[in-house]
């Protein structure tokens, strides 16, 4: 059987990889020592040419239902790892058929969350982990996507201005949907629940986490801030004609989580003294879409919003206020951002995303100006930190990533 590759955006060098041995006998020679997390199927990390991919052995017919829906999300905006292609007719030296193989990008400063408790993560970070989950739930079910395998085994991180952005990295049982069910809803965040308590027993069988964490707890504020997000999101407000100030109102609380409002329903009764409000199409992004206008930076929404705060600091310092603010957010590229970013040594670049480190830096400027009773200096506080605390994270993506 001829070896068939069918691949978005393709990378000649896949076809190099030794697709005639099964995935669980690759050698160093091309697995790269990232960290994956667990899966019912055999997969690696390897690397070819300056990018880093993932390769899972599965059937066939999944590979490429996969793949095809991975796709789709992708064209869509919604955040889950980028497919690279499907691997079929693989053989082994003595003619043995081998399984078919998907080929993602993996996805770089991602963890998954077993790695992220082994380098030092504590169960007091659960919180973040859990929103950072029922975000990403609650973004794939305003698109009509039922996932329907939903664990933290299924998800990437990436850090967040001190908290997580997720990412679907295994669409296996995945499907879009024209419309999505509220039944289909309330499976997929039972499967949670399900899944999220097994998992943390599991931590704590193993001494990742204490031993006095509360499961049961954990995952019932799972199910609590589904509710309360999706009810933030989508549900119906009415008021008189006199608080109309509070469609304003609603749009800013939804702004403020970091969603833009893209449809608004407003209707009034028959007489026009009440007016209903419903959100129809909102979108997570709102900070970082304002970021990218003004900088061009490409991060995470709640960096982005810290690094806004910094710019409008940075304004306020320089008495820039009637200046363009495009202009503003470009001096402060100059003067700020890519100075700090140009001090990490070339070895240290892959513990930490530039937009995370540089709100680490924001956070150690306060500890630091806290013990010396003033203010410290941006590139002062930045020297002491990649000098004090970068060494000691673990990389997170391999040197060549950079």
């Amino acid at each position: 059987m001829a070896l068939h590759i069918v691949a978005h955006r393709p990378d000649p060098a896949v076809i190099s990889l030794p697709w005639g041995t099964p995935l669980e006998e690759w050698t160093d020679d091309y697995v790269v020592p990232l960290p994956r997390g667990l899966s019912r199927h055999v997969v690696r990390i390897v690397r070819l040419r300056g990018r880093t991919y993932a390769v899972k052995e599965t059937v066939e017919e999944i590979a490429f239902r996969e793949y095809r829906l991975l796709r789709d999300l992708q064209r869509i905006g919604l955040p889950a790892v980028m497919p690279q292609g499907v691997v079929t007719g693989r053989t082994d030296a003595a003619g043995e058929e081998l399984p078919a193989a998907l080929v993602t990008q993996h996805l770089s400063f991602s963890m998954p969350y077993r790695s992220l408790f082994a380098h030092g993560l504590r169960a007091d970070n659960l919180p973040s982990l859990v929103d950072a989950l029922v975000v990403l739930l609650v973004r794939l079910h305003l698109a009509d996507f039922y996932w329907g395998d939903v664990s933290l085994s299924n998800v990437l991180f990436r850090r967040n201005a001190g908290g997580f952005a997720a990412y679907l990295v295994d669409a296996e049982t995945g499907e879009l949907r024209e419309q999505l069910s509220r039944g289909m809803r309330e499976h997929d965040v039972t499967v949670a629940t399900e899944n999220v308590f097994a998992e943390l027993l599991d931590l704590q069988a193993s001494g990742a986490v204490d031993a006095d964490l509360r499961p049961h707890e954990v995952v019932a504020m799972l199910q609590d801030r589904y509710t309360a997000l999706w009810d933030q999101l989508t549900g119906a407000e009415e008021f008189s004609l006199e608080e109309i100030w509070r469609i304003e109102r609603r749009i800013e609380r939804l702004n403020e989580l970091g969603f833009d409002v893209e449809e608004l329903d407003i209707v009034t009764d028959f007489d026009g003294d009440t007016v209903r409000i419903q959100p129809q199409v909102v979108e997570l992004g709102h900070h970082c879409r304002e970021l990218r206008g003004l900088t061009g930076l490409d991060v995470e929404d709640a960096q982005a919003r810290r690094m806004l705060n910094d710019i409008a600091a940075y304004t306020a310092s320089h008495d820039l206020g009637r200046e363009d603010r495009s202009l503003v957010a470009n001096r402060w590229l100059g003067d700020v951002y890519e100075p700090l970013m140009a001090m990490v040594p070339a070895d240290r670049r892959g513990k930490l995303q530039p937009a995370e480190l540089f709100h680490q830096v924001l956070e150690h400027r306060w500890y630091l100006s806290e013990q010396a009773g003033r203010e410290v200096d941006i590139f002062e506080t930045a020297r002491d930190f990649i000098d004090t605390q970068l060494p000691a994270r673990p990389d997170e993506v391999i040197a060549e990533d950079l």
